[in-house]
């Protein structure tokens, strides 16, 4: 089976693709990075940009020196391209830049509850991040759209739910695609019936906007996305910016949750006047050169061509499942459903070795890079694993039991089929010596 992608060298856009790392023998070999569902290296083209800016960075906003009103235009031509990217209506959405997808999805939870009676119903799916899951429970009853073995979402009890809750649900909150499956949800489906029903749909695209096309969709059509979130260290500008893209007319209501300079129009000793959106919800001062990073992330992703950076992990993807099913001892988890559209998200285990254990393994041995755990979405993974209550109950009463989790190989557009070889190689010599390799890292 060939894995021939394309001759375009994505490694050569990346900082760092020829960093080496120190094994456990004290040598160095060249780091293979497969954990950036965790965080993305930079591009070379934004740390460029950063740069060439450096010089002219200033406060933005009612400044008039050159240096800050160049670093004000800046700032607002980045909203340009972020909508841009997205397909955001110019005219009735507002991009908010926050710190990173999870103060996203805070901010419009905080705001959603201003508007919101007790009776009404956050729906979410039961394969969430906890950024997408905690913040609602606090403020809103959250149901959960259940999820098949293979921890798919079941589309027909979204609708069972949406019929059940009719016109109690008031906003469908759900991931574009698992930070732990790779799985991409029919988010453009499940607008269309969230409209049906009167309810909004937030769409956390922190794992989807990195890897494949996106749209909002038009505000017109049914499949219109209301919200999205995302974080710019997911998508090659890792420099602590995320954005909030929503309806205008949503942040022009209300009292904002953070509250100081920037955000108001006027204040008195005992009256304030909020400022418009977006400075309303960008309180004090904001991340330029953070902003700067994730424009020239964009552009540099443009340029690529996300359908192509689809097709590359896609292809890098299929290479590992095929290697994984070659070694006897691998459970792999939800890979068995080819048709099941998803990102470059590969969750495994090897019988007999703990996940740090192998995570270790392969970082001290091979200097391959992978996350271990649950991903920060512990629901899921238990679900995923039949994990039963009681052991669930008893890691809960006592912190230090060992854990259960998985290892995850995610995709960057910069990964290559010789390092996908590389991991399939060194797990083929780690599974037939367990004994050796658990004796030196448990």
């Amino acid at each position: 089976m060939s894995y021939v992608i394309s001759k375009t060298d994505y490694g050569s856009l990346v900082v760092g693709i020829d960093t080496e790392v120190k094994l456990r023998n004290g040598k160095k070999v060249r780091g293979i990075n497969f954990d950036n569902a965790a965080t993305t290296p930079p591009f070379i083209s934004v740390i460029e940009e950063m740069n060439n800016f450096a010089p002219y960075y200033s406060s933005i906003h009612r400044g008039y020196g050159y240096k800050a009103t160049l670093s004000s235009e800046k700032y607002e031509q980045a909203r340009e391209t972020v909508m841009d990217f997205v397909g955001a209506n110019h005219k009735k959405d507002v991009v908010i830049f926050v710190k990173n997808a999870t103060e996203a999805i805070n901010k419009v939870a905080y705001r959603l509850c201003q508007d919101t009676d007790e009776k009404n119903i956050i729906l979410a799916s039961a394969m969430e991040h906890h950024s997408n899951d905690l913040p609602w429970r606090d403020r809103f009853e959250v149901e959960y759209i259940d999820i098949d073995a293979c921890g798919r979402l079941i589309f027909n009890d979204f609708v069972e739910k949406m019929e059940k809750y009719k016109g109690r649900v008031k906003l469908v909150t759900i991931t574009g695609a698992s930070n732990v499956t790779g799985y991409v949800n029919p988010i453009h489906r499940i607008a269309e019936w969230a409209h049906k029903y009167g309810a909004k749909i937030l769409v956390d695209a922190s794992q989807l906007i990195p890897h494949m096309p996106f749209e909002m969709k038009p505000l017109g059509s049914s499949k219109h996305i209301d919200f999205v979130v995302f974080s710019a260290h997911k998508m090659y500008a890792p420099f602590g910016v995320g954005v909030l893209i929503g309806p205008k007319s949503f942040f022009a209501q209300g009292s904002p949750d953070y509250k100081g300079g920037g955000t108001v129009r006027s204040v008195t000793y005992d009256h304030v006047v909020w400022n418009d959106p977006p400075s309303k919800d960008e309180a004090g001062t904001p991340n330029l050169m953070g902003v700067i990073a994730l424009a020239a992330a964009i552009r540099s992703l443009n340029a690529i061509g996300m359908r192509h950076v689809y097709k590359h992990e896609k292809a890098l993807a299929e290479q590992l499942i095929h290697g994984l099913k070659k070694i006897d001892c691998i459970e792999s988890y939800c890979t068995a459903d080819s048709s099941q559209e998803h990102v470059g998200i590969i969750p495994f285990n090897v019988r007999g070795i703990y996940h740090e254990t192998l995570a270790k393994i392969l970082a001290y041995e091979a200097g391959i890079s992978v996350r271990s755990g649950c991903f920060c979405a512990h629901p899921y993974v238990q679900k995923l694993m039949n994990i039963p209550a009681s052991k669930i109950n008893a890691m809960i009463e006592n912190p230090e039991e060992p854990k259960p989790g998985m290892v995850r190989v995610s995709f960057g557009l910069y990964n290559q089929p010789q390092e996908v070889a590389k991991l399939i190689e060194v797990l083929q010599e780690v599974t037939k010596d367990r004994r050796r390799y658990i004796k030196l890292y448990s």
